[in-house]
This record gives structure tokens, sequence and C-alpha cells, in this order.
């Protein structure tokens, strides 16, 4: 556990993010993240969005912390309630390519449900600083994880007016508290707004400063309905997007944090939908201007996981954006050649991107250095396209210990096994992680760990055992290449994770979605990894089982291995029906084609869907029509 000292050395930055270990990082992120939302955030919000996520994104891009929504701030009743709707978070994009992108996402799938790019209109808003909350008219809600939260109607009861005097019941919004007054009344009492704000919802009684803004109707809800807005089409986004934001940004008297933009089209957002964190017809804008020019020191090889080699710019130190800057990736050792990246070179970097800091590109080429030899384990380096490869597998130490960092990383549901601990468990003999799982307390003190330590690792390890975890992250925990979470659900939605390591290529390869390529790297995998896999599961793990697509009992309903799209506004969830349909056998899609066998429609049905069809000669049913067939 992170001391008060290593915090403020961290959020001071004299303690810099890629120098921590991966079970510190995430203590630290968890922390600035809980501390924010509370309202006493220990670094700047630029800091969290441009250093530390990004960090964490590079080493654990599966954790749950970085999949789940961020709750806002705890301190209020145990109980929770769902949701009316869910609150998921905003997707962020901090240049306009990443917003080209997202505009990219959007034709693909207008062209999809033949939507033309001259009917889709777009709605840009300010991004409040505030904390979230949903209002249905009854009740106040608090975000919570998305799905459900804690009911704060206490504040309306105790005065909080809503902007512009509106009534309630307007959905999603946030309470804030206006700037103007903040900087004239506050700001020599609180150092953020957040930390005021958060006196306005605690279950505690209200203070002179918290009641004092309530009577001003300067503490409000702002339901998102009521914010000043942008709407226009897509192509008068594209010309004018860098007034709209200026606009957007200077046109509220709150803090705020970005502008956030999404598409209007009823049928289009239905059809893009979400992810279990954002709404693909949304994202915010965040900006971050500030570039330099700096020296590169050296490029140190650093080895990962699979064997690839990354070319790490050791740079003069450098303030960017409130930072100290002092390395940054040269991503592969392919662009080193082409760039001149070496020691000498002039490079131009700035800290925008989910890549922080980020190399845009070399001003001033210098003679590279191109390693022969792995830094690791001193084996002969091959290249493979543009990546310099250590083909030393299962005796290269850094590849070693990356391997069993991966697999507590995507587990998931332990703590303590990060970068330190794995790297001292090498030193003293392990080598794979089903070792670590049959050691015990003694031997963990004999290696050098303290009592307490050790048993905090032991209990870890149970915590493991015992806490359920689905199968198919199960099998991806093992780093198998081309065997990431989305192939692994895939595969065991077709075998039982039992029948896998039995499989054929050809087996692999008949799954939609394996190519025969991929599925003899996978089965080479698969082949790899089965000892250890043995050995771990013989010691108990609580797996949740995917449900097989293949099943018996599925193959007899009318609808098994036929492809089907749901549309229109269901009687219950649709996520339920569409999940109840796969684990029919069924094969569910989002767009109607020429292959699509059914139409299951509900209310308020966009009528391109059905032209297409009527055109297709696909068979409509209605929601009830379905599940009768079903004998649902």
């Amino acid at each position: 556990m992170l001391t008060k000292k290593q915090i403020q050395n961290i959020a001071n930055e004299t303690t810099l993010a890629n120098h921590l270990s991966d079970s510190d990082l995430l203590e630290f992120c968890v922390l600035a993240n809980d501390s924010y939302r509370s309202g006493s955030p220990i670094v700047t919000d630029e800091n969290y969005d441009f250093i530390f996520i990004p960090e964490l994104q590079k080493r654990m891009p599966k954790h749950p912390f970085l999949q789940k929504i961020e709750s806002e701030s705890e301190g209020f009743s145990d109980e929770k309630i769902k949701l009316p709707e869910k609150m998921l978070s905003t997707d962020k994009a901090y240049t306009w390519g990443e917003i080209e992108k997202w505009l990219e996402r959007i034709s693909k799938f207008s062209e999809e449900i033949n939507v033309q790019l001259s009917e889709i209109q777009i709605k840009g808003t300010a991004k409040l600083d505030g904390f979230a909350g949903y209002d249905d008219g009854k009740r106040l809600y608090t975000r919570g994880d998305g799905n459900k939260g804690s009911d704060i109607s206490r504040v309306f009861q105790r005065g909080l007016g809503i902007l512009n005097d509106s009534e309630r019941g307007q959905g999603p919004g946030e309470i804030v508290v206006k700037r103007s007054y903040f900087e004239d009344h506050l700001s020599n009492d609180f150092e953020y707004p957040r930390n005021f704000q958060a006196s306005l919802i605690k279950e505690k009684e209200l203070d002179k400063f918290a009641r004092d803004a309530i009577d001003a109707k300067a503490a409000l809800f702002v339901p998102f309905k009521q914010l000043p807005f942008w709407k226009g089409n897509i192509d008068e986004f594209k010309n004018q997007f860098l007034d709209i934001v200026i606009k957007l940004e200077g046109g509220v008297d709150f803090d705020i944090d970005g502008v956030v933009f999404e598409i209007v089209n009823p049928e289009l957002k239905e059809f893009m939908g979400s992810n279990r964190k954002f709404h693909r017809w949304q994202i915010a804008y965040k900006e971050n201007k500030e570039k330099a020019q700096v020296k590169v020191i050296s490029v140190t090889a650093q080895v990962g996981r699979t064997g690839k080699i990354t070319p790490v710019a050791e740079l003069e130190p450098t303030q960017l954006s409130g930072a100290t800057i002092y390395r940054a990736t040269g991503h592969h050792y392919g662009l080193v050649k082409e760039q001149g990246l070496g020691a000498g070179s002039i490079i131009e970097l700035t800290r925008s991107g989910m890549v922080i800091p980020k190399i845009n590109k070399v001003l001033k080429t210098a003679e590279v250095d191109i390693p022969l030899n792995c830094p690791s384990c001193n084996s002969l380096l091959i290249w493979d396209s543009d990546f310099l490869m250590c083909s030393n597998d299962n005796d290269c130490p850094d590849q070693v210990v990356g391997k069993m960092i991966y697999f507590f990383r995507i587990l998931g549901n332990n703590d303590g096994f990060g970068h330190a601990t794995i790297q001292k468990l090498y030193d003293e003999g392990i080598r794979q992680v089903s070792d670590i799982y049959l050691l015990n307390i003694d031997e963990l003190v004999s290696m050098g760990f303290g009592e307490k330590t050790s048993q905090n690792l032991i209990n870890q390890l149970q915590r493991s055992r015992q806490e359920s975890i689905e199968d198919w992250r199960f099998l991806a925990a093992f780093g198998v290449h081309r065997l990431g979470m989305g192939n692994c659900e895939n595969l065991l939605k077709n075998y039982s994770i039992d029948e896998v390591f039995s499989l054929s290529i050809a087996s692999i390869a008949e799954i939609d979605g394996f190519a025969e390529l991929t599925a003899e790297v996978i089965f080479d995998g698969l082949l790899s990894i089965k000892s250890q896999y043995e050995v771990l599961v013989s010691g108990g793990f609580e797996l949740e089982k995917t449900i097989l697509i293949t099943d018996e009992d599925t193959s007899s309903n009318p609808f098994y291995s036929k492809k089907i799209v749901f549309t229109g506004t269901m009687n219950q969830p649709r996520s339920d029906l569409e999940k109840q349909a796969k684990s029919l056998g069924i094969k569910v899609s989002k767009s109607v084609s020429s292959k699509t066998d059914f139409l299951i429609i509900g209310e308020n049905v966009g009528q391109s869907k059905m032209n297409k069809a009527k055109n297709n000669g696909v068979e409509i049913l209605s929601e009830s029509e379905y599940l009768k067939k079903l004998n649902i």
C-alpha cells in the first residue's frame, strides 16, 4: 500500500508514472479517481487524463478499472438503486484526427442502415465538470457504476435549484456551482469547485457555504437538455469545428472539461449502440495544444512478454503541460530506421491522445543503433516485418516475467502481484504462474517477503481461486497469441474450455471469425499452455462457463443457426433478447442484409430497416410472434 509520502511524490511528479510498479500505478489511479469524485483531487484533471490513465492503459488495457464506469463520490447510502437508464462514461478524443476517426465510424454504421450522410445531425454541448446524476422526477440518483446509483433526492429537499428554473424529471445532468460565484465567494475557502460541490450532496447537514450558494441559485442541478447547444450536419461540423468548440466552451458559467458531441438521429444512435463503458454515438473532445522540440539522449531497447523489442527514447528533461517528460516510446524499430531516431536527434513531442507522451515526428535525424541481441537474454534478434523480436520465448527473463504479470493483470481479481513482486519471485526461481499458486507462507518468507506480506499474497491467491471469473477471461490470461478476450469468448461459445485443447487446426478454422493462419497460431499456442492450464485448474478455480451455441437443446428451436435482427422498442431490454438468442444458437446481427433470415420488430421501427427487409425477402415477425415460435 502506498504511503502518504509516496502518494505526494507521485502527485508532485517527483516519482514518475512510468517508474511505478503496476500495482502502485493502479492503486494511485484508483486513489486519484476516488479523491476527484469525492471533491478533493490530488492531481490535476490534465495529469490524470494525459499521464496516469494512458500509462495504465498501456500496461493493463483490459483491467476492470479501465472498463468500468468511473462512479461518482463515495459516502452515500450502501443501498444501490437501478437507474432508469444506463449512465455510461464518455469516450474521449484529444486531436482532430481522433474526431475524424469517430466520423469515419459513423459513416460506416450509417451505410449499413442506409442513412445518408447528409441526413445525419450532430449536437454539441459543454462537458460540465460536476457530479453526474439522473433525475426521473421522483428521485435524483448518483451515476454509481452506470447501472445502479444512490438516492440523493435530499439535495432538492434542501432547496437545490434547476438551471433556468425548469421542471424536474429531465433525465441526466450534473450538480455544479457557477464559476463566477465560486471565484467571488468560495475560492478563499475551497481549492477547487469539486471540493465545494461535494458538500452539497453528502448526507451530513449543509454548512453555511452550501446554504448561501443554494439561496443565491449559484449551486444548481443542470439537466443536459437545458445547456446551450450547437446542432448541424456533418459538413457544417467539419468546417466549423474549432469555432464550435470555442463557442460552447465559453457559453456557460460553470467549470467544464471539454465539449461533448453526439449523433441526434434516433435510428443511427440505436444501431451504433454502446460497449461496456461508452456510447459509440458520443464523444468528448479535450484539446491539448502543447508541443515541444526535445533532444534525444539515447534510445534503449525493452522486451515485452511476446518477445517484441520496443525502442524507448531517453530525453533531455522537458516541461510539457505541467509535467517533466524524460522518456517516450519509439513504437518499433522499423520506425527508428525509417525516421532516423537515435542519440542526438531532435523530436517534436506532444502530450495528447492515448499514448503519452507521443513522438509526432523526428525533426533532426541521427545515426540509429539497432540492437543485434536481446537486452534481457542476449539471444540473437530476428526481424518480423517492422518488428525486432526475441524468439527465446521460454527462457528470456523479461518475457517470462511479463507473461506472469499479464496473467494476474487480466484475471483482475487479485492484488499484490505487480512487477516488483513477480520480479522478486522470478529471482527466487519461479518461472510459471502455476508455480506461484503452489507456494506457501514459509516459502514466501524464505524468499525475503515479510510475514504479513506473505500472508496477504497467499490470501490474494486464494481469493483469485474462489471469486467467480468468466472462463474466457481465464483462458485469455495465458496470453496466447491471437487469443485476446474477444476471440476467447468466441472460441468458448463453440467449444467448452476443456475441449479446446484437443481441437484440430481445421476445427478452429471452421469457427466464424477465425481464418486458417489464425487457427494455426492458436493451435500452437494452446498446445504450449496446456500443461500449465491443467496444473492450475486441478487446484480449483471458480469458472463461469460460457453458454455454448451448439448445445443439443438449442437445435430444436425454429431459429437455430438463423441470422436475425432486432429493431424498435421491445417489451423487454433488447440486450436481454439478444443474449437469450445467442444462447439458443441464433446468429444476431445489427443490420439487415440479403443474408438476414428474420427481422424481429417492436414499436417505433425505422422505415429503412423495414424497406431493406422487404427488398431482400426477409421474414418480418413481431416480438410476440417471435417469442411464441420459441415457446417462451
